[in-house]
């Protein structure tokens, strides 16, 4: 970034932490930044699910807050998957809350601490890869092992007449197979941009002021009001984001389940 630019796309950029670079049989194991705040997220997370292990006869808030999170989680299971479903929902309270807490952990202002600056993980492809792939993965092991070669007739929709279907097979395939690359972009995407937003409207705040003037005055304080419309926005984005996610793998695992 060269001097007095701000680039919106920095606050993106994957580099080690803690010693710098390490290479490992040819191969950079640095520990970075992306994996720094990913060890932040599920320290975060196994703290607020020990509230829940303590078993309190008068339980306390936090206690409440972590049973209220497993019974939230254990409904959406219950009407998407149906019958069956129960044995899928440590894998989806675990794909929730974590793409809620790296969402959320994402947004925190740490950059008005000299030194520090955050880093959303879920604005990262690889990592929303990683996740929706996984799903779909768990989505055709279940599939295959609970009926077979007959998982096929899920691209076959009861009651649709016959000639339709060389059309209506490999569209219901093609629809299937790009489950998880639909996965994978809405969360990145919605992420990324929402974080690039912020930063414009930042860069636009100090380099409003900075003009001075009436006109930058009025600049940097339409900027800012933006930014506090924009994180507000984002705060409600990083939380349908991850139900989204949660509820499109229920969905997809009830047709694994029960097909048709």
């Amino acid at each position: 970034m060269s001097a007095g630019k701000i680039d919106p796309m920095e606050q993106f950029l994957v580099e080690p932490v803690l010693g710098g670079r390490l290479n490992l049989f040819g191969y950079d194991v640095s520990f970075t930044n992306s994996a720094l705040f990913m060890v932040v997220v599920f320290v975060l997370l196994a703290v607020f699910i020990s509230g829940g292990l303590k078993r309190q006869l008068v339980p306390g808030r936090w206690q409440v807050a972590a049973e209220d999170a497993v019974t939230f989680i254990d409904n959406m299971v219950s009407v998407n998957i149906g019958s069956g479903g129960k044995k899928f929902a440590p894998y989806i309270f675990s794909l929730f809350y974590f793409i809620l807490f790296a969402n959320l952990v994402g947004v925190l202002p740490l950059s008005i601490v000299p030194g520090l600056h955050t880093f959303a993980v879920t604005s990262h492809i690889t990592v929303t890869a990683v996740l929706a792939f996984l799903s779909f993965a768990i989505v055709l092991g279940v599939g295959f092992w609970k009926h077979g070669l007959k998982f096929f007739t899920l691209f076959v929709p009861h009651g649709a007449p016959a000639w339709l279907m060389p059309v209506i097979i490999p569209v219901e395939f093609v629809s299937f197979m790009v489950r998880p690359f639909s996965l994978a972009l809405r969360l990145f995407v919605a992420m990324t941009a929402g974080h690039i937003l912020l930063e414009v409207f930042g860069s636009f705040v100090v380099q409003g002021f900075s003009a001075g003037g009436g006109l930058g005055s009025v600049v940097g304080i339409l900027s800012f009001v933006m930014i506090i419309g924009v994180s507000a926005l984002e705060l409600l984005v990083c939380a349908i984001q991850a139900y989204v996610f949660a509820l499109l793998t229920s969905l997809y695992l009830h047709d694994a389940v029960h097909l048709h």
